[in-house]
């Protein structure tokens, strides 16, 4: 393997730890489609590098398998924040008005992003839209996607793996809350629930998103 590879190789391993939380050197290799020898050299790159962790799992009988994850330094190597000024700018400004007035700035501002996000989704089919959310959510640093439910054509399944404003939630936890409702607010003939969330340990955020039921 040629060492313009590596790099691509090791990002794509990155991305697959970021997506799924945890993986085999195994499940790599079948996933990267490349040998289960390349892929334990390239975890053992990352690992010394700092990006990724193992625990071992024992699997009964035979040779235990050791899971990895990404570490705090490989989450970072994804657009997962603002600029820290932003984060102590609101700090000051919740000092400053104290936080019930800080949170009543919050919800207007994100009734304001909900409101933008309609518009620009404009007036498609659900799933036009919900690709569209997407593409707006990726051009905001986030790396999302959305899959179609296969027994329920009309359910469609929207994840985040990184959080663009990471920092901010950790400050202001009521944030999280109100991006649910701001995706309620653009598709608004559509039910949407939250089903993972960073918040609460998991690797990713979720929702599902379906149509309203008509009178």
């Amino acid at each position: 393997m040629t060492a313009t590879q590596q790099p691509s190789t090791k990002q794509d391993i990155l991305q697959h730890l970021l997506k799924r939380g945890q993986a085999t050197a195994h499940d790599l290799a079948e996933t990267l489609q490349i040998s289960p020898q390349a892929v334990r050299r390239h975890l053992k790159d990352l690992e010394e590098e700092g990006l990724i962790l193992h625990q071992t799992a024992s699997t009964g009988m035979g040779r235990p398998n050791h899971l990895y994850t990404l570490s705090p330094a490989g989450r970072d190597r994804f657009p997962d924040r603002y600029d820290e000024f932003a984060v102590s700018l609101l700090d000051t400004l919740a000092e400053t008005i104290g936080q019930e007035q800080m949170g009543t700035i919050l919800r207007k501002q994100w009734e304001r992003k909900a409101l933008e996000y309609r518009d620009r989704l404009g007036s498609g089919t659900i799933q036009e839209r919900v690709n569209r959310l997407v593409e707006l959510r990726r051009e905001e640093g986030y790396m999302a996607e959305y899959l179609v439910e296969d027994t329920h054509p009309d359910l469609y399944i929207l994840t985040e793996y990184n959080c663009a404003i990471s920092h901010i939630a950790e400050t202001f936890p009521s944030v999280c809350g109100h991006e649910l409702e701001m995706f309620g607010v653009a598709l608004p003939d559509c039910i949407v629930e939250r089903t993972h969330w960073q918040v609460d340990g998991e690797h990713r955020c979720g929702y599902l998103i379906q149509p309203k039921q008509r009178d």
